[in-house]
């Protein structure tokens, strides 16, 4: 299992937010050093979120970039992307895979268009869907609109549908614990595990190594580690002895 060190960048700093919350941020530095440092540690995949992007409120995209040409290792990035040609500049660019959240959401409900063109163009091993749940409900639009759509159900729906053959695959993220550290909620992750052959990224919540061997025992690719991370609760090291 992979352990990726999330690095969300808002006002041009590396933030933790609880449950994405405005007010809540924890700033930790330049999200260049917390990149550095990552790799330096062992990191083979760093998360990258714009949130400022994903809130609609500016871009830290000439951050994303530095981190990108500055590593050598692959990074994911998220946040804000909700149409072709914002996705198909960031892939233009160089990030090895993009988050996909809203703007699959909508195109599940429009026959995959966008989904299908992006195959075409770049390769499904560059596109994650991002499945971020609170309430038992997904959530889009930078985590302030709820839908009627649950997780785990969506993926079967995905799966039916031949979606398998348009993405690499999932990153989950239970808003309700995220950065809360109070530990994670295993039992919606494992029914989205359950409910598709294609790899699942976990998210929210994770504050301890049990944690970590918890998502192991269920069947996450890699889990995203955020502010356990940086606030010393998990060290990288011993993390990374869990895969």
């Amino acid at each position: 299992m992979r352990i990726i060190p999330a690095i969300d960048i808002k006002d041009g700093k590396c933030t933790q937010l609880v449950q994405g919350k405005s007010g809540t941020e924890k700033f930790y530095g330049d999200p260049l050093d917390a990149a550095l440092n990552w790799t330096k540690e062992g990191a083979e995949l760093l998360h990258v979120i714009d949130l400022d992007a994903a809130l609609g409120t500016g871009s830290n995209l000439k951050k994303v970039l530095e981190i990108k040409k500055s590593v050598g290792v692959q990074v994911q990035f998220g946040g804000g992307i909700r149409d072709l040609k914002k996705a198909e500049e960031l892939l233009n660019l160089g990030i090895d895979r993009i988050i996909l959240g809203t703007l699959a959401i909508d195109d599940y409900f429009n026959d995959f268009k966008i989904l299908n063109g992006l195959k075409e163009e770049f390769g499904k091993e560059r596109i994650l869907v991002a499945l971020d749940s609170t309430g038992g409900k997904v959530v889009i639009r930078g985590w302030q609109e709820k839908t009627k759509l649950k997780a785990s159900d969506l993926v079967k729906e995905f799966e039916d549908l031949e979606f398998e053959d348009l993405v690499w695959g999932f990153l989950f993220t239970d808003v309700d614990v995220e950065g809360k550290m109070k530990g994670i909620e295993p039992d919606e992750v494992n029914r989205v595990v359950k409910s598709t052959n294609l790899p699942v990224i976990a998210s929210g919540g994770i504050s301890s190594i049990k944690d970590v061997e918890k998502l192991k025992e269920i069947g996450a690719w890699g889990v995203v580690v955020g502010k356990a991370l940086y606030e010393k609760k998990i060290d990288f090291r011993e993390a990374l002895s869990v895969q």
